[in-house]
């Protein structure tokens, strides 16, 4: 198994219907102590070329297990821009 395995998580909707994202990554900001996601839907996995959209949480660990997570919607603007300026740096990074 390579190392490049991304993680993948399950989100259900509002409705209930399950939806499959990949991590893009976590992040964790020590001012608030609090822990970030972002991710993007696996059924749109694409060459490179479209925009994705991308999605991110608030989450923090409700077990023992490393997938024992409870998400949270981001409802700041400051929570936002933060996850913006990583999304850049992670966007640069990957280029």
């Amino acid at each position: 198994m390579a190392n490049e395995e991304k993680e993948r998580i399950v989100i259900p909707d509002e409705n209930g219907d399950e939806h499959l994202f990949e991590v893009l990554f976590t992040f964790d900001v020590d001012e608030t102590e609090k822990s970030y996601m972002v991710v993007v839907p696996v059924e749109t996995e694409n060459d490179g070329d479209e925009e994705v959209e991308v999605f991110a949480f608030r989450f923090e660990e409700t077990g023992d297990q490393p997938d024992d997570i409870q998400l949270y919607p981001i409802d700041t603007d400051e929570e936002w821009d933060m996850v913006e300026e990583m999304l850049n740096t992670f966007s640069e990074e990957d280029e």
